[in-house]
């Protein structure tokens, strides 16, 4: 029988990109509701010590997820740990914030391999083995991007419509198996990876409200879940205006990025680290950096 739905005390739970941010919160989360949890972060020394500051229940573990034979390798240490898995949490991501036209090709790529391949290889790796069992749950942090296009996110949203569309086609092929999926889509939140980025009409979201929404979906399983709750419904209503008037609406709800980080340095640092980006998304106008 499937453990979904009946608590988490004692399932198997991985999460990647688990050492910081959003990803460290849900493992804390899910550690604190009496989960097992596995943290797999490129950073293995950040994802053992994220392990150890979390409790006996948590192991680290170093993982790309756009290297196939280390997720293998990742999911293989949690079998010999625990057992079989439970729940898979595809929480790493990067992105990459400006023009499209200057966008370096290494952060597009970057951005795909993670975002994109990341998540495909956690759902061919874990899905088969749920699917035998008859019972299990991927659970994908995507974005509100995955259904909006801020400018300055081209590749970036294209990575996260990319996601729900092939998760949307691997659920229609696993119903009925016991295997769940879900897709978590929040708006702008309190991280690394929005450093010097704008909320638009929402208020910022901090790692534990999407933490939260992680464990609620593990607790009772729903494939689209917002973040707020009221993006859903609000982008259902917008999209059935005309266009014209579609497009005005969501140029006020939605944050224009390429001005979020006009002429500023503050994305430099994490960009050139996970996108391996030395190209500034604006030329500094005054000959000087911030």
């Amino acid at each position: 029988m499937s453990k979904v739905g009946q608590g988490m005390t004692g399932q198997v739970v991985a999460v990647t990109g688990g050492a910081r941010g959003i990803g460290r919160e849900i493992a804390a989360q899910l550690a604190r509701a009496g989960a097992r949890v596995a943290i797999g972060d490129v950073d293995a020394a950040a994802a053992h010590a994220t392990a150890v500051e979390l409790g006996a229940n948590v192991r680290g573990y170093g993982l790309d997820v756009a290297d196939r034979a280390s997720f293998v390798a990742f999911l293989a240490a949690i079998e010999r740990e625990w057992g079989p898995l439970d729940v898979l949490v595809n929480n790493a991501g990067v992105m990459w914030v400006g023009p499209f036209d200057r966008e370096p090709e290494t952060a597009r790529r970057r951005q795909f391999d993670v975002n994109v391949h990341g998540v495909i290889n956690g759902v061919t790796l874990a899905a088969p083995a749920m699917r035998s069992r008859g019972a299990g749950h991927i659970v994908t942090v995507a974005s509100a991007a995955s259904k909006l296009a801020p400018p300055g996110e081209s590749s970036y949203a294209a990575t996260k419509h990319a996601v729900l569309g092939y998760l949307s086609g691997v659920r229609a092929e696993l119903r009925g198996s016991g295997v769940e999926l879900s897709v978590i889509m929040p708006t702008v939140v309190d991280t690394e990876l929005a450093t010097g980025t704008h909320t638009g009409a929402v208020a910022l979201l901090q790692p534990a409200d999407v933490a939260r929404a992680v464990v609620r979906t593990i607790e009772r399983p729903r494939f689209e879940v917002t973040v707020p709750r009221y993006i859903g419904p609000l982008l259902r209503a917008v999209n059935v205006l005309p266009a014209a008037l579609r497009d005005r609406v969501l140029h006020g709800m939605v944050p224009d990025q390429v001005a979020a980080v006009q002429d500023s340095s503050s994305r430099t640092d994490y960009e050139h680290k996970v996108c391996g980006s030395t190209t500034p998304a604006h030329p500094p106008t005054t000959g000087t950096r911030e």
